[in-house]
């Protein structure tokens, strides 16, 4: 029993970064580019779960040579265009995944518990409920309190999802084909060919972007605070839970495109999840459905419950960078952000407050006009995350030993060159008139919520 607490206690980190981090969007995305290439591209799961390891194990290098967030590094080495493109990116990303979450876990569990006849109100009662619980168990529990509701929310996840994907599989030898063998198939109504297309790029770029979270990442420089790990000595755990995180983040991914490869899906988000259980029904039985929307609900509320907890602490710390600013300059001194947020602080529970109440509103309402700003700034995230760690770590006389090797180097540049193209598909999809309009659509693609 000791040996099982001592290796939790290691890896309940990885266990918050893997339940924050894959949402709906997530879980569409994977069984979406399974119905379309099949599980040739299983390599694109791993390749994407090793490249979000590497930007957060950046992140994490310079929090412990520093005692810094990266925000705080970002905001006091890299310029004031840091804030101005922050600011906005932040206020955008919380008001449109607080929405999307919430109606995730409200049109998971009306799949569920449908005791409503109407799903469009279902999905908007059970949403606001999953929005207040969430609010309830960060201001009442604290810490230990999230960590052990996350740990059975990717309990349930992990099981239900890993066990479907079992249950349905047809080809293991394609599978471990799909994994060792990097290839990009094109679609051609069910016959996967070798040859390489813009759509199968696509989807094959949006597969390795869709594994993990985006604005998400940041959220684990907050959680090492709350675990006291602060110097270069934790170096070594902190590359242990977030392996397991990753680990468990491609087995997830692994997991859904084998299930969306046998079957036809359709909608898009929370909606083609429960499409998918559906659907699942039929070879598997109405058991094989609920055990899948169990494990996607697990995923979604998570989700949630992460978003909640963590992303006000983001909020804090910019607020307290942004007014110690001038202090700093004046003195030269850094000032410890990780000193002076917490969860009591009232701005951020003022921002936990607005986190959980005004997403409400999209519940009810399209913001098709702010949806676009939100893709164009957001779309951009990962590339930028990036850059300022190729250029935070990337001087010894700030990390000292931590700094980067040529090896991360190279892997930061390829993630800097990919995600930009994965930025470029998306928001070429977003302008890119159809023939039945010919105006700017806002036609699915993966949203980077979580």
């Amino acid at each position: 029993m000791s040996r099982l607490k001592e290796t939790f206690s290691v890896i309940a980190l990885g266990i918050l970064v893997t339940a924050t981090g894959v949402g709906a969007g997530d879980l569409a995305t994977a069984a979406f580019a399974g119905n379309k290439l099949g599980t040739a591209v299983l390599w694109a799961v791993l390749l994407g779960a090793f490249l979000k390891f590497v930007l957060n194990e950046g992140l994490m290098r310079w929090q412990l040579a520093t005692g810094e967030t990266l925000l705080e590094g970002a905001v006091h080495r890299l310029g004031v265009m840091v804030p101005i493109v922050f600011l906005p990116y932040l206020l955008l990303w919380s008001f449109f995944v607080g929405s999307a979450l919430m109606s995730a876990c409200g049109v998971t569990m009306h799949a569920i518990w449908p005791i409503f006849d109407d799903p469009d109100r279902s999905k908007v009662i059970f949403g606001i409920a999953h929005g207040l619980l969430g609010l309830v168990l960060v201001l009442l529990g604290g810490f230990p309190l999230f960590e052990r509701v996350m740990t059975i929310c990717i309990g349930f996840m992990f099981v239900c999802v890993l066990l479907t994907a079992i249950l349905v599989c047809e080809d293991w030898g394609a599978v471990i084909q799909g994994m060792v063998v990097p290839r990009i198939p094109v679609d051609t109504h069910g016959t996967l060919t070798s040859a390489v297309s813009t759509d199968g790029l696509r989807w094959t770029i949006a597969l390795m972007g869709g594994v993990g979270g985006t604005l998400t990442v940041l959220c684990y420089g907050y959680w090492m605070r709350e675990k006291g790990r602060r110097s270069p000595a934790d170096l070594k755990t902190c590359r242990l839970d977030l392996g397991f995180a990753y680990l468990a983040t491609a087995v997830f991914g692994l997991a859904m495109v084998i299930i969306g490869s046998t079957i036809q899906v359709e909608g898009k988000g929370a909606r083609l999840v429960v499409n998918l259980a559906d659907k699942l029904s039929e070879p598997l039985g109405g058991i094989g459905r609920w055990t899948f929307l169990i494990g996607a609900w697990g995923a979604v509320f998570s989700s949630l419950l992460g978003v909640w907890q963590a992303v006000p602490f983001i909020f804090t710390d910019f607020y307290t960078l942004i007014r110690s600013k001038e202090q700093t300059l004046n003195t030269g001194e850094s000032t410890d952000a990780l000193k002076s947020v917490d969860a009591n602080n009232p701005v951020y529970r003022l921002y936990l407050f607005a986190l959980t109440l005004i997403p409400m509103i999209g519940l009810l309402y399209s913001f098709k006009s702010i949806q676009l700003l939100y893709a164009i700034i957001g779309a951009m995230f990962m590339p930028m995350l990036a850059l300022v760690l190729l250029l935070l770590n990337g001087r010894s006389e700030w990390v000292g030993e931590l700094k980067n090797r040529w090896s991360t180097v190279l892997v930061l540049i390829f993630v800097l060159i990919a995600f930009a193209c994965a930025s470029f598909f998306n928001l070429e999809k977003k302008f890119k008139p159809t023939s039945e309009s010919p105006k700017l659509q806002l036609a699915y693609c993966r949203n980077p919520n979580f």
